[in-house]
């Protein structure tokens, strides 16, 4: 009797901070050679200046997830401050050789952002030049890092528009993962495949009706289902550092139910002009604070239900 064909997962690896990138990558690294694991990473490159967040928590429902999350602990003061008293440094600059050691060990490499706050807070408000320009600077250092063109892009924060794509397209990424959904599509004809993530993360999780940390890996086990697109996402700044421990249990967990973690390509197993067009919506969405970009025909499922 053969063995069923292990359920893939693609494995996107967000990293978004200066710490992530100098403490969570090499942990992460490890990890995954240890169990033989390759993954997406999408690095950050440009200056860190996520401490500006922090006028975020006059917004409660910010506030109530950075409470629920226990940010402080889980991404440190360094990062809840950077950027704020002091000049977010270059991380492409400053940590050049762990970015290297990453593509050296066969990861794939793709672009989360140039300045991830600004990203964040500001995409919905930049010009057609502004969006180029961001997009451009991270894609040109994270080119010279790696010494190879650069063929995949995840925004930061799920926070993706029109303008947004049209100018992706001017990089010829080979796919963008870029929005929250259940199938891989085009959001238009002629553009890059979409690989959304199916999977919600840590954060969104976690304090949420009984998820604990003992039970979390539970959860995403059971979230995780076979002939279907599964696309989790951890972020080196939590599981590369205060979660590693949990990160390492889920990838034994995985190995026990079959579960095979794969960089986000591997899911591409099919030509361009056969995926689907679909749209992408920008909701509010449950956990988070503020809008994400979503697959639209996921969205419509979930309303029927």
């Amino acid at each position: 009797m053969t063995n069923p064909a292990p359920i893939k997962v693609g494995l996107r690896i967000d990293v978004d901070t200066y710490r992530g990138t100098r403490l969570g990558v090499p942990q992460l690294l490890t990890l995954l050679s240890r169990y033989d694991i390759l993954a997406s990473f999408f690095f950050t490159v440009g200056p860190d200046n996520m401490g500006r967040h922090i006028w975020r928590l006059l917004r409660p429902k910010f506030l109530r997830k950075m409470l629920r999350s226990k940010a402080a602990s889980l991404y440190g003061w360094d990062i809840l401050l950077r950027g704020t008293l002091w000049p977010g440094p270059i991380i492409g600059k400053k940590l050049a050789s762990i970015i290297q050691r990453t593509h050296q060990a066969h990861h794939e490499i793709g672009l989360h952002a140039w300045d991830h706050h600004k990203w964040q807070i500001h995409t919905n408000h930049m010009s057609a030049s502004e969006l180029h320009a961001e997009i451009n600077k991270g894609y040109q250092l994270l080119s010279t890092l790696t010494q190879s063109q650069i063929h995949c892009s995840a925004v930061p924060g799920w926070r993706c528009n029109e303008a947004t794509l049209e100018q992706k397209q001017r990089f010829g990424f080979r796919y963008n993962s870029d929005c929250r959904g259940q199938s891989i599509f085009i959001p238009q004809k002629n553009m890059a495949p979409q690989i959304p993530v199916t999977l919600p993360t840590y954060d969104e999780l976690i304090g949420q009706q009984g998820i604990t940390h003992d039970n979390y890996n539970t959860e995403i086990i059971k979230l995780i289902k076979p002939h279907q697109l599964n696309v989790y996402t951890i972020h080196a700044e939590v599981e590369g550092i205060i979660c590693a421990d949990l990160f390492e249990d889920l990838l034994l967990q995985a190995q026990q139910h079959n579960i095979e973690f794969v960089p986000l390509v591997d899911l591409l197993d099919k030509p361009d002009t056969q995926w689907p067009i679909d749209t992408i919506l920008n909701l509010e969405t449950p956990g988070r604070e503020g809008w994400l970009s979503q697959q639209g025909s996921a969205v419509s499922c979930q309303s029927s239900k």
